[in-house]
């Protein structure tokens, strides 16, 4: 089936005991065996429980993938990645990367034994550069960063990986399959905070692992068992629900942040704006070869700290708050929140200051998103 047609009919055609057109939500720890050494397909719901299954298997087929493992975060679906490095291996990283990330690599990957090397991956240079260092296995790239939204370009970087054998992982949360499928274009794990655009709504925490070989999903699919940090079935339910609207939100979001973006990127008072949308944009020719969208996430500087604060506290459509992704626009600072734990010293470096607001663009008209951040501005 083409993509549309398959996100429409996420879960359908699960239960043909009923024939529900909504996939049914499973709320059973375990699972009755027919007899000694038969199993239903299901045992237990840490292993694999029928709506969480449903989900994987559309996401897989979503991403053309060889299979795909549901988690109770984003967090834990990169830690869950992260597992399948050994102590001593290097990665290669996004350096302006989403703030969680970086701490889970800075205060659990580096006591593993692992070793991270930053750099900006949305030049390919530096990439290459960093992959001849001795010991580098990895290659873990935010698409487009967050929040300096950096284009990396995956399909050369997918070259240069794969004449070293090193394992290409790609965090496609501000983009999703609906507009990009980085395991098309060379990597071998994409993964989701799938509390984003994938569930839209505002109304969950999952993450996502889909990889490109069979090899690689039963190796995460252990870490999954193992470690046991599964999405539930309700929340697998409510994920498949979002996914059936998914290409129609992502197009609206787009809409909607171009638009914005046309307004701010003529406003006196914005420094330094950020949306790969704009044809000015650095990135803005590698996504357009790349991906159906270019996202809904906005960011720009204004003048100093205390312009920030001033702003935040005269929005009235948007919400100050720190995720992004779903139906309701939210304002974000970056430096107070998602990236509070990042030193100081490396947020000067990646251009990350203490007067950058993100923008996650939703679903409303788009001139009462613009009057507000007119009046905002003005204030």
């Amino acid at each position: 089936m083409r993509q549309d047609t398959l996100l429409a009919q996420a879960g359908a055609r699960r239960d043909p005991a009923t024939g529900a057109i909504s996939m049914p939500v499973y709320p059973s720890a375990a699972f009755q065996h027919p007899a000694l050494g038969q199993s239903t397909g299901f045992d237990y719901s840490r292993t694999s429980n029928p709506t969480r299954l449903a989900l994987e298997e559309t996401v897989a087929a979503l991403e053309k993938a060889a299979g795909a493992s549901a988690f109770a975060s984003g967090l834990a679906a990169i830690d869950a990645v992260m597992r399948l490095f050994r102590s001593g291996e290097v990665i290669v990283v996004s350096e302006d990367m989403y703030g969680g990330t970086i701490r889970l690599f800075e205060k659990f990957g580096k006591s593993a034994g692992l070793e991270f090397l930053y750099v900006d991956t949305s030049k390919a240079d530096l990439v290459a550069e960093a992959l001849e260092k001795p010991g580098v296995r990895g290659l873990f790239v935010e698409l487009p960063t967050n929040p300096m939204l950096r284009v990396a370009d995956i399909a050369a970087l997918g070259k240069l990986v794969h004449e070293k054998n090193i394992l290409f992982v790609v965090d496609n949360t501000f983009l999703t399959a609906a507009s990009c499928r980085p395991l098309d274009l060379g990597a071998d794990i994409v993964l989701y905070s799938a509390t984003k655009y994938l569930g839209g709504h505002n109304d969950l925490i999952a993450g996502i692992v889909a990889s490109r070989t069979p090899e690689l999903c039963e190796n995460v699919a252990f870490v999954q068992n193992a470690v046991g940090a599964i999405l539930g079935p309700f929340e697998s339910w409510l994920l498949l629900r979002s996914l059936k609207t998914l290409s129609l939100r992502l197009s609206r979001h787009g809409e909607n942040a171009l638009k914005v973006a046309e307004f701010l990127q003529d406003h006196p008072r914005i420094r330094n704006l950020r949306y790969p949308g704009l044809p000015a944009d650095p990135g803005h020719a590698v996504l357009a070869r790349q991906a159906g969208t270019f996202g809904g996430v906005i960011s720009f500087e204004v003048e100093s700290r205390e312009a920030v604060e001033r702003i935040l506290a005269s929005v009235r459509v948007f919400m100050f708050a720190e995720s992004l992704g779903a139906a309701e626009s939210l304002i974000t600072f970056p430096v107070a929140q998602t990236h509070a734990d990042m030193d100081a010293k490396t947020r000067e470096r990646v251009g990350l200051t203490d007067s950058l607001i993100r923008l996650s663009i939703g679903l409303e008209d788009p001139d009462d998103l613009i009057a507000d951040l007119a009046s905002a501005l003005e204030a």
